[in-house]
C-alpha cells in the first residue's frame, strides 16, 4: 500500500505575519518568565492587590439578579456596544471636560465599545493606514502601539518631545519635512498619549493640546490627518488639576479620536475600552469590527454599566490613586537615595500614571545589546530599555533611557529593584 505523500514546502505566510515578529513585548515577557525571581519594574500591569474583587462581585450579582436582564447580558450584543454603557462613558467625558466643544456634535452614535483600547487602536490602523502610510508619534511613545503600526506595514515617525509631551513646533517642522519629501499625503494620523504617557509620564499642557489639534486641521489638505488621543491613564491622577481632553479643542468634531479603557482604572481582565469617533470614522470602524467579533463581550459591558451606575468605579479609582501614589513615592524616594548620587542619572517626577522615565549618561547603552541590561538582571531586576519606545523614523532613538513601572511591585520590592539597578549602573559607569 502506497504511503501518504508528505509536503516539504514551507508555509507561505502573509507579510503581516512577518512584520509582527520580533516585537519588544515578546522579548520582555520571555525574560520575565525565564527569570521568575527577578523584581520586574518592566511590566506595565496593575496592582494585583487592588483588583476590584468585591465591586466586580456586586456588579455581576446585579446583572444576574433579574432573569430577563441576565439572559440579555449573556446573549450577543450590538457591534457598537451596550447602549447604557455608551451613554455613561459619553456623559462622563462631557462632565470631565466641562467644555462646550466637547459636547458639541457628540452623540452616543459616535461611541464604540472595544475589547480594551488596544483593539480600538488596531481598528483605527486598519481603517486609516495602508502599507507605507505614516503616523506621527511623540519620541518616545507607547511601544506596543509602535509595533502595531509596523505590523500593518505602515511607518511611525518620531516627533521631538519633552517633559510636557510632543512639542508643537517640532510637529510643524516634521510636517514641513514630509511635504518636502513628497510624503504629506501619506501622513494619516498624529498619535498622542495625552495624560501621564507611557513611557515618560508626560502630560500635554492645555496649550499644546489646542496647538496639535489646530495643526492637524491646518495640514489636512489632500488627506485628512486625525489626532488619536490615547487617554488610557487619565483616571490615574495623583496631584494637580485634570485637563480637558484634546476632543474639547475640536469644535467641528471631525479630527480627534478619543481612546479610553477601564483596564488601568478598574480591571484589565474585564477588557472593556471605548472610543469616541468623528462621524466619518464610525461606519468604517463598525464594519471592520463586525468582521472580527460582531461586538465586544456583551456580559462584561453590562457589568461595567452596573459598576458605573452604582458608583463603584469612582471608589475604585480613589483606591488606586492612594495605592499608586504610595508606590510612586517609594520609587522616587529610592531614586533619590540610590540613583541621585550617580553622575548623569536623571528622571522625571510624574504626577500620575504608572511610569518613571530615567535618563542615564549617553555613554551607557541601556538596550538589549548593552551590558547594563544583563548586569541589572544579574543584580535581580528587570526594566524596559528606552530605545524600544522610539518610532522607527524621525527623531532619533535615545539608547540611554529606561522605563520603570511601579504598578505591580510592593514599595519594599520597588526599593530593592531600584537599588539593584543602581548597583548595575555603577558597574558600567
Amino acid at each position: 500500500m502506497a504511503g501518504t505523500a508528505k509536503s516539504s514546502a514551507a508555509p507561505r505566510l502573509s507579510q503581516r505575519a512577518g512584520w509582527a515578529g520580533g516585537q519588544p513585548i515578546s522579548r520582555l515577557m520571555h525574560l520575565a518568565l525565564a527569570h521568575p525571581n527577578l523584581i520586574s519594574l518592566a511590566a506595565g500591569f496593575v496592582d494585583q492587590e487592588t483588583l476590584p474583587v468585591e465591586p466586580a462581585r456586586e456588579a455581576i450579582e446585579a446583572v444576574l439578579a433579574d432573569a430577563a436582564g441576565a439572559r440579555a447580558a449573556l446573549q450577543y450584543g450590538t457591534t457598537a456596544g451596550y447602549p447604557p454603557l455608551r451613554e455613561a462613558v459619553l456623559a462622563r467625558l462631557i462632565d470631565a471636560d466641562d467644555h462646550p466643544a466637547t459636547e458639541a456634535k457628540l452623540s452616543i452614535d459616535q461611541v464604540v465599545v472595544t475589547a480594551g483600547s488596544n483593539q480600538l487602536l488596531h481598528l483605527l490602523n486598519e481603517a486609516l493606514l495602508d502599507a507605507g502610510d505614516i503616523v506621527l508619534c511623540a519620541a518616545p511613545s507607547y511601544f506596543v502601539y509602535l509595533g502595531m503600526v509596523g505590523n500593518g506595514g505602515a511607518r511611525t515617525v518620531g516627533v521631538a518631545a519633552d517633559e510636557q509631551g510632543m512639542i508643537p513646533d517640532a510637529l510643524e517642522e516634521e510636517l514641513h519635512r514630509r511635504e518636502r519629501f513628497g510624503e504629506l499625503n501619506r501622513v494619516k494620523a498624529i498619535y498622542v498619549t495625552s495624560y501621564y504617557d507611557n513611557p515618560a509620564s508626560a502630560t500635554l499642557s492645555a496649550e499644546r493640546r489646542a496647538a496639535i489639534v489646530e495643526t492637524a486641521k491646518r495640514w489636512s489638505r489632500a488627506t485628512k490627518i486625525y489626532v488619536i488621543e490615547d487617554a488610557a491613564y487619565r483616571a490615574l491622577r495623583y496631584e494637580g488639576d485634570d485637563l480637558a481632553s484634546m476632543r474639547s479643542y475640536d469644535a467641528e468634531g471631525d479630527t480627534v479620536v478619543v481612546a479610553e479603557t477601564f483596564s488601568k482604572s478598574f480591571s484589565p481582565g474585564i477588557r472593556v475600552g471605548w472610543g469616541v469617533l468623528p462621524p466619518d470614522l464610525v461606519g468604517p470602524i463598525l464594519s471592520l469590527k463586525g468582521n472580527i467579533d460582531f461586538g465586544s463581550p456583551n456580559f462584561t459591558q453590562h457589568v461595567m454599566a452596573e459598576v458605573l451606575a452604582r458608583g463603584l468605579f469612582d471608589r475604585q479609582v480613589a483606591l488606586l490613586q492612594e495605592s499608586y501614589l504610595g508606590k510612586l513615592a517609594a520609587t522616587l524616594e529610592a531614586a533619590d537615595e540610590f540613583l541621585a548620587p550617580l553622575d548623569g542619572v536623571r528622571w522625571q517626577r510624574p504626577t500620575g500614571g504608572l511610569y518613571v522615565w530615567l535618563r542615564l549618561p549617553e555613554s551607557i547603552d541601556t538596550g538589549p545589546g548593552g551590558r547594563l541590561m544583563q548586569l541589572a538582571m544579574d543584580e535581580g531586576m528587570l526594566y524596559v530599555p528606552g530605545e524600544y519606545c522610539y518610532p522607527a523614523e524621525g527623531a532619533p532613538p535615545r539608547k540611554n533611557m529606561i522605563r520603570l513601572s511601579f504598578g505591580v511591585q510592593s514599595p519594599a520590592n520597588i526599593r530593592r529593584g531600584v537599588e539593584a539597578l543602581a548597583k548595575a549602573i555603577r558597574q558600567v559607569s
